[in-house]
């Protein structure tokens, strides 16, 4: 969840988006985005993370898994999409 919430701070940093104005988007509270961001709480339901990543335009493309013990640096690496 960390690299999630990780993922989606860089997009809306980019999409010059403050917390308020992403969450607005989102229909999600700033608090929730925040916690999100940080990849806390056990209240990050699905259906919230798709609104968010639906806000900024991005997308999850599911594909396999890498084999375990696979190192990479980033494992969301090509799974979200901004259509660029």
């Amino acid at each position: 969840m960390r690299d999630l919430g990780a993922a989606v701070r860089r997009a809306r940093r980019e999409a010059g988006l403050s917390q308020q104005a992403l969450a607005d988007r989102a229909g999600v509270s700033r608090q929730w985005l925040s916690r999100m961001e940080a990849g806390k709480g056990p209240s990050v339901e699905l259906g919230k993370v798709l609104d968010v990543l639906a806000a900024l335009g991005l997308a999850v493309d599911l594909g396999a898994a890498p084999a375990p013990g696979a190192k990479d640096d980033d494992p969301f690496a090509g799974l979200f999409q901004d259509g660029t």
